[in-house]
């Protein structure tokens, strides 16, 4: 983008340069809730506000002061380890893949503002948003087809940007936010202005900028992790205007710029084959809302976009598999439109809402490699169709049984067709069905049950891939094979818990709240990558070809178990999670799935409301990690210790001042985190400073 050099270094001294001013109208919204808290509402999980804690399943939402509090440098910094989600793939914020209960890549559906990010690659990560623009994040875990489609079989991740109303006080029509921050272990240096404003009551309007820029990253080891250097300016334009008194339109636009030099692979920690790398995310879209309370009937959502996301890379020296100056591309455009309505109805005995939706969108995937073809990326199409519904039922009372009951039955029709030029044009189509049931003997007890199948359509790799895929020099080279009858990846969980949400436990005031749960999921047609390559005496050198395809294995089975919960008095919060999962190729009995060690993590907040300050510590412990089918990929126990600390003055003449200081990885640990080539970040020192001026 030709705006991204004349301001970066602007705007990363302007935000910390600003934050010192020290006079203000108010400081940031939000009262720190933290996901373990079950506090927040979901919407994504239903497609209606609820309690997470009354959903028969297990969801997480970060809020925005939460992310705030984290400093958030990537979104792994910004999802604060939640039971059973990772973001693998190393230290470097370009190899970032996120997990769900040991499934990834098209496995996951990722959302911005409810836009598809379907962009997949090997190495070069997912999505790509900077965290800065975020006021929210809420993760589903479990199947959730039956409102998404294809590869909501791990769950969906749901990013959800700034608003004006986020920043605006009832009283203020206008506003600016100026941000700078600075951590130590890849000395990165970050800054960004947000003005918004209500110029009359109808229409809210928001424009954020953020620069950030980054390079060599200290790892826990001692060793340095070179070739990781990240210039990245970010941005987002947003408006929303209500033309009625029941009505919405909203407008957004996202953009996300990152010119980086790291290795081809982003997840590796060798400073071989190194690559210039020009990273580009753009997200337009346009939302409708109409709800009239008045009108049970009318409900409506509708939601336009369009993602385009694309990795170019010139190689920088011949120790790569390809000479020196080639120019690798890859770009997914995704064209989308989304509508449902929701009925709402009640009588005596309890309530029911009832969800009808439709759903397209298109992926359009080119890349080429040198000018040709570039192996094991092919260009091609890929089209989706849905219809689905959903209801919601309550029962106040249902026969002879104590308590509350809910029921949440659904079910997902999707069509399919891919093309890629060999002459195949792959479809099928799915039915996806669930049914959640929600057990209250009483207010504080939950007991909850949830089956989901699911099912995930191959990718255009996966059907369509052809060219090299590596080369062993004086050996044979491995070749991709296109596979175009592969069938989609069909899943059927299980998922059993409860929950307790209890007040005045140990003192009057306090509350405990656990929620815990055990899930199985077995999988046929499982999509697996299948490598053959031969050696000596198998075959005569240099002519030992091999191939790479994708293959439909039997079956498989993963399970696991995870649960999150806190405990409040007074100012005090104690935050805690725990999550193991397993899981194997039932016929051979190989290990397979983004699979983690077991680990729990405990957070405590005291808030020291006579200083305006609030106190943090956070600890992640982490066992032996064996469940692999090779020794190489095994992991030491480990455990880390972060700490936090933030000051918002109330004084009048500090109001809107908002300092954030923390050290992660206090001790140095030195330790690596599943299926990475490199070890995670040592100890790092972390500055923020934000100024709000509203008017």
């Amino acid at each position: 983008m030709s705006w991204q050099r004349p301001i970066q270094g602007c705007l990363v001294w302007t935000g910390c340069l600003m934050s010192a001013v020290v006079w203000g109208q108010a400081g940031e919204d939000g009262q720190g809730n933290d996901p373990a808290k079950l506090d927040p509402i979901s919407v994504t999980a239903t497609g209606r506000a609820m309690s997470p804690f009354d959903y028969p399943g297990m969801v997480s939402v970060v809020d925005n002061e939460s992310l705030r509090d984290r400093q958030p440098s990537s979104l792994d910094d910004a999802f604060g380890r939640m039971p059973n989600v990772e973001f693998t793939g190393g230290p470097r914020r370009t190899g970032e893949v996120p997990s769900i209960r040991g499934f990834d890549g098209s496995d996951v559906v990722v959302t911005v503002d409810g836009a598809r990010q379907n962009f997949l690659s090997g190495h070069d990560g997912r999505v790509f948003v900077d965290p800065s623009l975020l006021r929210e994040v809420e993760v589903v875990r479990g199947p959730s087809s039956s409102l998404y489609g294809s590869g909501a079989t791990g769950g969906v991740i749901a990013l959800r940007t700034l608003r004006a109303r986020d920043l605006l006080g009832p009283d203020d029509n206008a506003g600016v936010r100026f941000r700078g921050s600075y951590q130590s272990v890849n000395e990165e240096e970050s800054g960004g202005v947000t003005a918004y404003g209500r110029p009359v009551e109808e229409l809210g309007l928001l424009a954020n900028i953020n620069a950030r820029n980054s390079g060599t990253i200290e790892l826990g080891d001692g060793n340095e992790l070179t070739n990781s250097d990240d210039d990245i300016v970010s941005g987002l334009l947003k408006a929303n205007w209500q033309p009625g008194d029941h009505s919405e339109l909203e407008l957004s636009y996202i953009g996300f710029d990152n010119d980086a030099r790291e290795p081809n692979n982003g997840q590796g920690a060798g400073g071989d084959n190194s690559v210039d790398k020009a990273i580009e995310s753009e997200t337009a879209r346009l939302r409708y809302d109409y709800s009239d309370p008045a009108n049970p009937w009318l409900d409506v959502k509708a939601l336009a976009y369009r993602s385009e996301q694309s990795v170019d890379e010139r190689r920088l020296d011949d120790d790569g598999l390809g000479p020196q100056g080639e120019l690798l591309t890859r770009e997914v455009e995704t064209t989308g439109f989304r509508v449902d309505n929701r009925s709402r109805f009640a009588w005596d005995g309890g309530s029911v809402s009832f969800t009808l939706g439709g759903e397209y969108y298109e992926d359009e995937q080119t890349a080429e490699a040198g000018g040709g073809t570039r192996g094991g990326v092919p260009s091609g199409e890929f089209d989706f169709r849905a219809a689905f519904a959903q209801a919601q039922l309550r029962f106040n009372k249902l026969g002879a049984l104590p308590g509350q009951v809910s029921l949440l039955p659904g079910i997902r029709y999707d069509g399919y067709k891919a093309s890629g030029g060999l002459g195949a044009e792959p479809d099928d189509s799915e039915l996806s069905p669930r049914l959640g049931v929600t057990w209250k003997p009483t207010p504080e007890t939950l007991l909850f049950a949830n089956r989901a199948d699911a099912f995930r359509a191959p990718t255009l790799n996966e059907l369509f891939s052809t060219g090299e895929h590596f080369t062993i020099p004086r050996v044979g080279t491995n070749n991709f094979v296109p596979n175009t009858d592969l069938a989609p990846q069909r899943t059927e969980t299980w998922e059993a818990g409860a929950g307790l949400d209890l007040s005045d436990v140990l003192v009057d005031g306090d509350t405990f709240t656990i929620k815990a749960t055990h899930f199985e999921t077995d999988a046929e047609d499982f999509i697996d990558q299948e490598v053959d390559q031969p050696f000596p005496p198998a075959c005569f050198p240099p002519n030992c070809n091999g191939t790479t395809r994708a293959v439909n294995v039997g079956s498989a089975e993963l399970w696991g178990q995870e649960f999150q919960g806190s405990y409040r008095v007074g100012a005090f919060t104690a935050s805690f999670g725990f999550s193991r999962i397993d899981g194997e190729d039932d016929q051979s009995g190989d290990k397979l799935g983004v699979l983690t060690p077991a680990q729990g993590t405990l957070d405590l907040r005291y808030e020291l409301a006579d200083l305006d300050s609030t106190v943090g510590g956070r600890l992640l412990v982490a066992d032996d990690f064996d469940k692999v089918n090779e020794p190489a990929e095994e992991r030491d126990a480990y455990e880390v210790v972060d700490l936090s600390y933030r000051w918002q003055p109330r004084q009048p003449g500090l109001r809107g001042l908002n300092v954030r200081a923390g050290v992660d990885n206090v001790f140095d640990e030195a330790y690596s985190r599943v299926f990475t080539g490199a070890a995670e970040p040592g100890r790092n020192i972390k500055l923020s400073v934000s100024y709000n001026l509203r008017w």
